[in-house]
């Protein structure tokens, strides 16, 4: 028997017609032939993969078993099975049959074959009797909702961990929860993707703000802090110890404007994993050209956004560097424009880190998930507003438009 989402129920029925007990040994395997080709992302499994009682959960790459050649688990309550990114085909036995489970490597021919199977304990038929075995196999698309109705349903152990999602899975599993919940009432992803980053600016505005009112402090310090440079410029444990006791007397932690980006790390990874493992987010589109939010941003400045018909990737050399996309592009603003609300930092060297890292960003993140940088551009336009905002507040002048006036009026001297 099969449902309308590939769950197969299969039942054997054995009669004994002989004149002797018979012991059988209730027996499933799922087997793959050929070694597929994966994506090789460490942080997406591909492979042989179980949830094997007190085992807990396993994943076995095809290059891990091609080692081991054979993994044996002796366990009750488990589940095993070979699964892709998106799809999988498992094996559900009984949660509460004690059972012999394997994953193992082979070859038939010249062609490798990937198997994950398990043995239950015999049954001996006497004459004349009739047994029956129960098992289930799932070969399917990995839907959460599906995957998490099955799991309930037959009482399955931990079997949402089909679905990979990583060592964040605390964070990973109810934004994704999260963010289909409003899917499901707005109709589009990418706009559940802004709501999601405003409830998160909300839910840390507490640590926000104070990280905020900590660096606003420290700007109205600068004057200060750049006299004690100056004044111990020749004995750098003295200008320490000053800049210390000045932080102290002035209550500023002078670390505190990491903490919005150190807020930001699990979420940016757990939201980076929601759009690459989940089939929901899969061809999910957004506005304009951005048709799947899982998909890097279509477009490219260096075809003028579509008007030359070339592919600059394979320029020799650098070709792997021209793809940037118009969202990346506006991500990189943003945290340009981010950036610029600071004041310049007096040490050269920490200027060009502070002044290159939104161009590095914008490269780096050119080849992410749109929605990722979708994301993050709205993140770095909220962060913009809030840190003005508290800046005012603690009567801090905003720099970014005087930093903005001595960038252009550098470049009018440099070319006069």
């Amino acid at each position: 028997m099969i449902d309308d989402h590939y769950l197969i129920a299969i039942k054997d029925e054995v009669t004994n017609n002989s004149s002797t007990p018979v012991t059988l040994y209730p027996y499933g395997l799922i087997s793959r032939h050929g070694t597929p080709t994966t994506l090789g992302y460490y942080l997406l499994h591909e492979g042989l993969i179980g949830v094997l009682g007190d085992q807990g959960l396993q994943e076995v790459t095809y290059k891990s078993i091609d080692e081991k050649k054979k993994l044996s688990f002796r366990v009750t309550d488990a589940w095993m099975g070979i699964t892709d990114k998106y799809w999988a085909t498992t094996l559900l036995p009984d949660p509460q049959a004690s059972l012999q489970a394997h994953f193992f490597e082979d070859e038939v021919g010249n062609v490798k074959t990937y198997q994950t199977d398990y043995l239950l304990d015999g049954q001996t038929i006497a004459p004349g009797e009739t047994v029956s075995a129960s098992g289930r196999l799932f070969a399917g698309a990995k839907e959460v909702q599906l995957v998490d109705s099955y799991e309930k349903a037959l009482h399955l152990n931990r079997f949402e961990l089909l679905i990979d999602w990583g060592w964040f899975y605390f964070i990973t599993k109810p934004l994704f929860l999260l963010l289909d919940t409003l899917y499901h009432w707005i109709g589009n992803f990418g706009v559940a993707i802004l709501i999601v980053t405003v409830m998160l600016k909300i839910l840390f505005f507490p640590l926000a703000n104070k990280s905020y009112a900590s660096m606003a402090k420290m700007k109205a310090v600068q004057p200060q802090m750049q006299a004690l440079r100056e004044r111990f410029a020749d004995d750098k444990v003295k200008q320490q110890q000053e800049l210390m006791e000045l932080y102290k007397r002035e209550k500023i932690n002078p670390v505190a404007g990491c903490l919005p980006i150190a807020i930001q790390i699990p979420v940016f990874f757990a939201l980076y994993k929601v759009l690459f493992v989940t089939i929901e987010m899969r061809h999910a589109p957004f506005f304009g050209w951005i048709r799947d939010l899982s998909a890097p941003d279509p477009t490219n400045m260096f075809t003028l956004f579509g008007l030359l018909h070339y592919d600059p990737m394979q320029v020799p050399v650098i070709g792997h560097f021209l793809v940037l996309g118009a969202w990346p592009l506006v991500m990189g603003f943003t945290m340009w424009l981010q950036m610029k609300l600071q004041p310049a930092p007096p040490d050269p060297a920490q200027k060009m880190v502070f002044d290159w890292m939104p161009v590095i960003f914008t490269f780096t993140l050119s080849s992410f998930s749109s929605g990722l940088v979708i994301y993050w551009a709205w993140n770095n336009s909220l962060s913009i507003i809030q840190q003005s905002i508290i800046m005012h507040r603690h009567g801090v002048k905003i720099e970014l438009f005087d930093n903005l006036r001595g960038l252009f009026t550098k470049s009018k001297k440099a070319s006069g």
